[in-house]
């Protein structure tokens, strides 16, 4: 009660952000599509995956699956807001090649099955498979701390650890 009367502010809050899909560690500035490169969208990192399927990388709440099924957003139980982007230039596919597993509103828990996608598909047509994962509301996040990390794994691999402002 007194912390709110005298607007004592909470100490910031880790979220640990594991590996979306199995494959890759690329670096964001490494994505060859400036919206991303140049961290227009907010900073984050990419995954060259290495099989069609991607599982979220946080406890927290699908907030967003696009028409396409090529990308989703989800807030973690933190609050920090995460797009996972599956593919470059992957909205022209209008869907085809990918099932989403998760709705608007779902609750999720790191590792679940997100979205599933034909990887063959994705290399035939769309420029590139690389699966920018984005943290999109600049103003949450105080600080990253990447992991020495090269080899992912789906749900398991702790890629960034991000402290967000309350």
């Amino acid at each position: 009660m007194l912390k709110k009367l005298f607007g004592k502010k909470e100490e910031p809050k880790d979220v640990i952000i594991k590996s979306p899909a199995t494959g890759t560690y690329v670096d964001l500035t490494e994505v060859p599509d400036p919206t991303f490169s140049e961290k227009m969208m907010g900073d984050g990192f990419a995954v060259d995956p290495s099989e069609g399927r991607v599982v979220s990388p946080v406890n927290g709440k699908v907030v967003q699956v696009f028409p396409t099924k090529h990308a989703l957003g989800i807030k973690s139980d933190g609050g920090l807001d995460i797009l996972i982007h599956i593919g470059l230039e992957t909205v022209s596919m209008n869907g085809e090649g990918f099932e989403s597993h998760v709705k608007e509103g779902d609750k999720v828990k790191a590792g679940d099955t997100l979205i599933e996608f034909s990887l063959d598909e994705v290399k035939e047509k769309a420029k590139s498979t690389l699966t920018p994962v984005v943290f999109t509301e600049a103003e949450q996040v105080e600080s990253l701390a990447r992991q020495e990390v090269s080899d992912l794994r789906a749900g398991e691999s702790e890629v960034v650890t991000v402290t967000i402002k309350l």
